[in-house]
């Protein structure tokens, strides 16, 4: 047997750990290696909308103080003084945040934390000229805001809208804004009522930086869940039809997942997509999800076993002819309108109904009238005899 130059490189490479380690006197920074584990595990619960013990985490200044124990969270130096390093590692030195889910901190993101207290808990965040943006200083605009997303509520009463940074829940009968809904993502990508009408979901992030899934109860107008996940904002946000569960798609990871709408806890993850899933629905009995994505894919997945069932448009080469960028249920069928890049919203049943022969589009029930431009958007009325594009 014989290796290349390359492989014997590697190997003595991989027999040297001491390369690999990092320095422990390498200063850590706080803006690159500590908000970062902050922003992804910690501020979902301590943020202005939602500061869980009164601890909140998206200031500098707040962050050193601490909560309503009045113990300073961080103390410059002095590790064993600070809470916040007792509270993220524990009493057996293994992390119990965030608490309730499955993901800790890790040794290393802890050590990191205890490193940066140790070496003065510096905060070299760059100075920028865009103010602060919580729920006591929401935006404000010099220009009327892109809209990329709306919803009404159920009883009719409420049309939420996305801004930048917020969600404004208009009154419908154009009376005024009932709230401003402020939370950790700049960017709102989606928003969707639950079927009851008490809350309100929303997918987005940080671009490139963090996805977030909120959950907004409407009658107090408070955040009762926010859920940082993956690096990359998400889309797509939609409730199965009894109201525990979320569905949304993510753009880092070409992923579906579904996750428990009071818990967060992710209960579904596929894969199957190969690029950016943009929209999501249940059937009418919520035991199975479809998505749609960039890659020009209509899926079907079954949400007890998370399996992959099906691909509910053609998979023929050149049948579709760009991404599919929005998907609609019909309200008591099984049935879903989408549209996509090419501007040709269709219905589709979601179950197949005949043997799959390569080159058909064998679930598509019929094409409606073509947009001038892309279908962004599609949505059906709620007695299901009208369907927008």
């Amino acid at each position: 047997m014989t290796f290349s130059r390359a492989t014997v490189i590697i190997v003595a490479l991989l027999n040297c750990p001491a390369l690999f380690a990092t320095d422990p006197a390498a200063p850590v920074s706080f803006a690159k290696d500590v908000r970062p584990i902050l922003q992804a595990n910690c501020l979902g619960c301590h943020q202005p909308a939602k500061a869980q013990g009164g601890f909140v985490m998206t200031a500098f200044d707040s962050l050193l103080k601490g909560g309503e124990t009045g113990e300073a969270a961080v103390v410059a130096k002095e590790p064993l003084k600070s809470g916040l390093l007792a509270h993220v590692k524990g009493s057996d030195g293994k992390s119990i945040m965030p608490p309730g889910s499955n993901r800790k901190l890790t040794a290393a993101e802890i050590k990191t934390i205890e490193r940066w207290i140790e070496q003065g808990a510096g905060n070299d965040t760059p100075a920028s000229s865009r103010p602060l943006i919580d729920e006591d200083h929401p935006p404000t605009y010099t220009r009327l805001p892109v809209v990329p997303t709306i919803d009404v509520s159920p009883d009719g009463q409420f049309i939420a809208a996305a801004g930048f940074h917020e969600v404004l829940l208009h009154k419908a009968d154009g009376s005024g804004i009932a709230a401003r809904l402020v939370g950790l993502s700049e960017r709102i990508e989606s928003v969707k009522f639950s079927p009851d009408g008490t809350r309100l979901a929303v997918a987005g992030g940080l671009p490139g930086r963090m996805g977030e899934i909120q959950v907004w109860n409407v009658a107090k107008k408070k955040l009762t869940l926010s859920l940082p996940i993956t690096a990359d904002t998400l889309y797509g946000v939609s409730w199965s039809p009894d109201g525990n569960s979320i569905a949304f798609g993510c753009g880092d990871t070409f992923a579906v997942r579904v996750i428990d709408a009071g818990t967060g806890q992710q209960t579904l993850f596929q894969g199957a997509h190969s690029d950016w899933v943009l929209g999501t629905a249940f059937s009418a009995d919520g035991t199975h999800l479809v998505s749609v994505g960039r890659d020009r894919a209509c899926k079907l997945i079954e949400v007890a076993t998370q399996r992959f069932v099906d691909n509910i448009t053609s998979i023929t080469p050149g049948a579709l002819r760009g991404g599919l960028l929005a998907v609609a249920r019909h309200p008591k069928r099984d049935e879903i309108v989408v549209a996509g890049a090419d501007g040709q919203p269709k219905v589709y049943r979601m179950h197949r109904q005949s043997v799959r022969v390569i080159g058909d589009d064998g679930n598509l029930i019929r094409e409606l009238p073509g947009l001038v431009g892309r279908g962004w958007s599609v949505a059906i009325s709620a007695d299901g005899k009208r369907i927008v594009a």
